[in-house]
Order: structure tokens, then sequence, then C-alpha cells
């Protein structure tokens, strides 16, 4: 009854449905720009897609997230977060613009890769000041947990909702690939326009409040993300924990250019169906990704939180062979359901060592570096599966690496887990 009470309380304040509508807007608009970006690059008739093609695609959606993470706050810090979201905005309704205008005449693809990174580079501030914006809306601590919960969980639900409409607007015919980017475009305008319901100076920060020099900012940074590598590197239990994950991370990066590509050359006969294809194995990925969430604080408490990766990380090494090597659509979306589950129960269960094995004064400068591991890892599986995948996505050495990966895990969170005692998760 308090979490419904506080709920309508949030909903009742301004300047806090604005700043959720604008949030709402704005990953709607991610979700129907990286869609148009996937699908534009793997599923276009005129392009003989490559593994290369679709790690460079991951690597424009991923990296500027990693990279520039770290160093966000830093200049959000130094900007009125309104303005930020106004003109950050702005700014990629006029990028992906040009993108749209680029796909219309075929340039070539280091230009059409330029102008979408662009765009994804910027998104990273946006969100950064959308989440620090927060408490400047929010007339209670109590409700400031609400509000911590609904609004990245309706974002991502936002999200999932755009890229569904851009598969739809894709799936309604051919050539259609500029248009479903100036859809992009619109909805980052109108989140733009959102953020006019707000005073300039509502979101912070305060004048008054000084701030460093930029370089020192940036230096600092930097510092902190070293000391907390450091910090990482000599505690075996953190360590472990990232070491995993980000193998796990790398697994399922894999395994999803292979399933990209077997959906555009190997499973069906046209670029409709495999993009159809596609979307049905997110949603079955997706899903385990939900029974992750579900499953994963009962099972930590059984078996604990190296038992657990451990339990997952077996999974894996038993069931990418014994399923992905029939190479055929019913048995890889039972894979996909089932890694989709462990890659995002092992996520979970790592995030829980960390937090609990971390002195406090490093943790944000840890997780800042666990996010560079965690998309760099992913990135960097697609690089390998370039090399190593034949033109249909059917590579039996591919799968054998990833579950020898996988199997690895296993070995080495079996050893630490027997050490490791149960955590609370109350």
């Amino acid at each position: 009854m308090h979490a419904v009470r506080d709920l309508r309380v949030l909903l009742h304040l301004r300047d806090f449905r604005s700043l959720l509508a604008a949030r709402l807007l704005s990953q709607a608009a991610d979700g129907v720009y990286q869609v148009a970006l996937a699908a534009y690059v793997v599923f276009s008739p005129e392009k003989q897609t490559s593994p290369a093609a679709i790690a460079s695609a991951m690597a424009i959606l991923l990296l500027p997230y990693s990279l520039l993470g770290p160093f966000t706050g830093v200049l959000l810090d130094r900007w009125r977060r309104r303005q930020v979201l106004l003109y950050g905005n702005l700014l990629r309704t006029a990028l992906a613009t040009v993108t749209a205008a680029l796909i219309m005449v075929q340039v070539p693809d280091w230009l059409f890769y330029a102008s979408a990174l662009s765009v994804t580079a910027v998104n990273r501030f946006v969100l950064a000041g959308l989440s620090a914006a927060l408490p400047r809306v929010v007339d209670d601590e109590q409700r400031l947990v609400m509000a911590n919960s609904l609004t990245p969980t309706a974002g991502t639900l936002a999200a999932t909702a755009g890229g569904g409409l851009a598969l739809a607007v894709r799936l309604a015919g051919p050539d259609v690939d500029a248009i479903v980017v100036l859809l992009a475009s619109a909805l980052y305008f109108c989140s733009s326009v959102t953020a006019l319901r707000l005073a300039p100076g509502s979101l912070g920060p305060d004048p008054s409040e000084l701030q460093p020099h930029l370089r020192e900012a940036v230096l600092s940074t930097v510092r902190g993300l070293v000391e907390g590598m450091r910090h990482v590197a000599e505690r075996r239990t953190p360590a472990r924990a990232l070491a995993a994950m980000t193998t796990v991370r790398f697994c399922y990066g894999a395994l999803t250019v292979t399933v990209l590509m077997l959906c555009r050359y190997a499973w069906t006969d046209n670029d409709a169906d495999g993009l159809g294809l596609l979307g049905v194995t997110v949603g079955v990925s997706g899903a385990g990704f939900f029974a992750a969430a579900v499953i994963t604080p009962w099972a930590v408490e059984r078996v604990t939180a190296f038992g657990w990766i451990a339990c997952c990380a077996g999974l894996g090494a038993v069931l990418v062979p014994a399923l992905g090597l029939f190479f055929a659509p019913a048995p890889m979306l039972t894979a996909a359901f089932m890694l989709g589950l462990g890659t995002q129960a092992t996520k979970i269960s790592t995030d829980t060592v960390v937090q609990s094995s971390v002195d406090d004064a490093f943790r944000g400068r840890i997780f800042a570096v666990y996010d560079v591991l965690f998309n760099v890892a992913f990135v960097g599986a697609a690089a390998v599966a370039a090399l190593m995948l034949p033109p249909d996505g059917r590579s039996t050495v591919l799968l054998v690496f990833v579950a020898c990966l996988y199997a690895a895990v296993f070995a080495a969170m079996v050893r630490k887990g027997r050490r490791w005692t149960p955590l609370s998760w109350s």
C-alpha cells in the first residue's frame, strides 16, 4: 500500500511527470534507432552482411557507453541538466536525420557508421543527465527509491516498445530503413520539446556549487578508474566474479553474432522472415533475462553466488554443443532462453559479489570499470566471431570454443564457491 501511495504522489508531481515523459520518449527513440541500425546493417537486401559488419554495428551501439561513461559526470556537473536534455535531444534529432539521408543516398559505410556513432555517443550524456536530475523532481527520500525503481524499468519498456515499432515498420515493406530512422528522429525531437516544460535551472546543478577545473576533473576520473582496477586486483573475490562475468558476456556476444548470421542466411529465404525470426529469438532471450531476475535470489540463498554462477556456466557448457550444433531454429530458441537466463543470472550474482566484497569508498569506481568490461567483452566477442564465422553462421569451431569458455568458468567458480559464504538478500 505504501508503494502504491508513493507512486500516486510521484505521478502528481509535475516536474517528475515531465522528466519521466522525456525519458520515455528518448528511450523509445533509442529503441527505434538501434533496431533501424541493426536492420540496415544485417537485413538490407542490397547489403551482403558479414560478421565484420555486425561487429562494427555492435561497436557503434556499445562502445560510446563504455568509453564515455566514466567521464559524463565531469561535464554533467558543469552544465544545466535541463539544457543537456533539451539540446542533447535536438542534436540527436539532427544527427539521426543526417543518418536517414545517408541511407537514402547510399554513401560509403564508414560515413554511415560515423553518423550513427555520433547519435549513440550523445545518448550517454542524455541518459546520465536523466538519472542525475531525478532527485531534483522528487520531494521525499522514500519516494526517491520508488522513482529509481520506476523510471529505469519504464525506460527499458519504452526502448523495447520502440524496437517493436521499428520492427513493425521495417516488416511493412522494403526500402523503409530511412523512414524508420526518421521515426527515431521525430521521437528525439518530441523528447526535446518535453524538456521545455521544465525550468532551465530546475534540474541542477546549483551554480553556487564550485566545481574543479575541467582538466583536474578529467584527470581525477582517470586516477579513480586506475585506483578502482588496483583495488579489484588486490581482492580475489570481486576479481574472479568480474572475470567470470566478462567471460560469460563474451560467450553471449559470440552466440548473438552467430544467431544473427543464421537468421540472415541459413534459416530463411528472405530478409523479412529473417528479421521476424530474429525478433522472436530476442524475445525468447529476453524472457530468459526476466526468469533470471525471479530465480536468482532464491538460487543464491541455497547455493551461494559463486555456486549459482557455476551452475549457469555449466549449463552453457552443456547446452551450447547439445543444442547449438544442430544449427536449427527450434534448438537454438531453447538455447537462447536458457543462455539468456544464465547470462543475466551471472550478472545479478556478480553485482552482489562486487557490492558485498569491495570497500564502499571504491564501489562507484569499480562499477565504472565493470561497465567498461561488460560492453567491451560483447564487442570483443563480435570481433572474434567476425574472424571465425563463415557467411552462413555455421561454425562448429566457434561453438566448441564458447562451450570450453563456459566450462572454464564452471571449473573456476566451483573451486571458488567452496570458500564463499551465502549472501543475504534481505
